[in-house]
């Protein structure tokens, strides 16, 4: 991968711009506001997608797969993610040319353009709780700026161009990149030590939080759940945290979570109490929802209205989302890459799959993890799934590691009866189709292509039947 450096300067003036990996969908909806501005887009990407679709209609030029020829020969900028190759020769010719080349936070820090900026980070739950953020403030009649890892349900985009001063996005802890923000509020979700391979050691992980919070010119906002987000929050300075979640000493706790259906729960701040009720399910979303509306406190709404604006968030893409029904057999996807989101979603998979079971049908992701996690993996998929499908590692930017394969997680099981590896996805969808009965949930887990095999899955399930 190519790490980024944040410390080179920024084109005061951007009249074009060209995109590597622009069918992805945060970059597709930097690409998006760049042409809100003015200016003019192009980019690349290795395969088409609705997403690179989508921006091309809009006036991007567009081309599938990366090649020199592709740079123009007038563009101010190159934008590019952590995702492509050092040898991919748009950014080869870049660099040849003298073009200054921005990773992608770098690009957003430019929009930004010192509003006032609400960051969100976290090693999992940032992509909802930004969605629902995004979604309260619109309810609450504000017009934000917002820039999401993902697509909010309800808007049909993970990024959008607004024409109030504030900005929410979702900040990405993985390579620094967070720490480049001029963060007015920060919310942090968890700290739950992930990407070391960029941080070196548990300690620098948790000590970039800590500056990151610190950096936050107005509160921070962080849960007092996660013992991660406890020792970060023990360490700072900041004059303005506000925790929150279940815990009794939380500044706004979170009580009477049911979650047979679509979670409910009673929030507490200062005296006031508030009820709610989301159109998602699980406990970990009562969570994220309390964050959101401690977010919306500090930017000065009351408890009550902030609760109401939030219940209106209806999902994210990737996010626990109905792909089909086959046969009595719902096939959903979740973006799950981690033990932790991987237990959260199965968790509430759990409250309103009924009778019927849950099939996982886990792609692991990078060979760094997979090698690091395999252990924890194998132990939340047998812990909240009925049976598990462990497909191989999806290697995103990473070289393969010699023996790291989808075989390390299902190996790990305590019964392997409830584990079968398959490395081959049409024999892995048959397979799916194979062990599900009627009324069962078949759940994809994995921030790769995995939902790729949807599809494939749906049309065994109904060859099965």
């Amino acid at each position: 991968m190519i790490r980024p450096d944040l410390t080179l300067p920024i084109p005061e003036h951007i009249t074009a711009a060209h995109f590597i990996g622009i069918g992805g969908s945060g970059m597709s909806g930097l690409a998006g506001m760049f042409l809100d501005r003015g200016i003019r887009v192009s980019g690349s990407d290795r395969s088409d997608s609705a997403a690179m679709q989508a921006v091309a209609a809009r006036g991007a030029t567009t081309h599938v797969g990366h090649a020199a020829e592709n740079l123009p020969d007038d563009v101010d900028a190159v934008v590019f993610t952590g995702a492509i190759w050092p040898e991919n020769p748009e950014y080869l010719l870049a660099k040849e040319r003298g073009i200054p080349v921005l990773h992608r936070s770098q690009a957003l820090h430019w929009l930004i353009g010192g509003r006032r900026l609400v960051s969100v980070a976290g090693a999992h739950g940032k992509t909802t709780s930004t969605g629902m953020i995004v979604t309260a403030l619109r309810a609450a009649g504000a017009d934000p700026t917002f820039v999401n890892g993902g697509v909010i349900a309800a808007l049909g985009v993970s990024s959008g161009t607004g024409s109030d001063d504030i900005v929410v996005i979702e900040a990405d802890e993985s390579d620094g990149s967070f720490l480049l923000y001029d963060t007015a509020v920060a919310l942090i979700t968890n700290v739950d030590p992930d990407h070391l391979d960029h941080w070196g050691s548990r300690e620098a992980f948790y000590d970039g939080f800590v500056r990151f919070a610190d950096a936050a010119s107005e509160a921070v906002v962080i849960s007092a759940d996660d013992p991660g987000a406890r020792e970060v929050t023990a360490a700072l300075s900041h004059a303005q945290v506000v925790t929150f979640g279940r815990a009794e000493d939380a500044d706004l706790r979170v009580s009477d979570i049911a979650t047979d259906g679509p979670v409910s729960f009673t929030l507490h701040y200062a005296g006031d109490t508030a009820t709610g009720r989301l159109a998602v399910p699980g406990a970990h979303n009562a969570i994220n929802a309390a964050g959101a509306v401690a977010v919306l406190i500090t930017l000065g709404y009351d408890l009550a209205p902030a609760v109401r604006a939030v219940e209106e968030f209806g999902g994210t893409v990737r996010r626990f989302e109905l792909h089909g029904i086959r046969s009595g057999v719902s096939v959903y996807d979740d973006y799950a890459h981690h033990p932790t989101e991987v237990a959260a979603a199965l968790s509430a998979a759990r409250t309103v799959v009924g009778g019927g079971r849950i099939i996982a049908l886990h792609q692991p992701h990078t060979y760094s993890r997979t090698q690091a996690m395999y252990r924890e993996f194998a132990e939340v998929l047998e812990t909240f799934a009925d049976h598990t499908v462990v497909l191989d590692v999806y290697g995103a930017r990473e070289d393969p590691v010699p023996g790291v394969t989808g075989e390390l997680v299902s190996g790990a099981f305590a019964d392997p009866d409830r584990v079968h590896f398959v490395a081959d996805w049409q024999d892995a969808a048959e397979y799916t189709a194979s062990v599900a009965q009627e009324g069962d949930y078949v759940i994809t887990l994995g921030c790769g292509d995995v939902y790729r095999i949807i599809p494939q899955v749906l049309e065994a399930l109904g060859s099965e039947r």
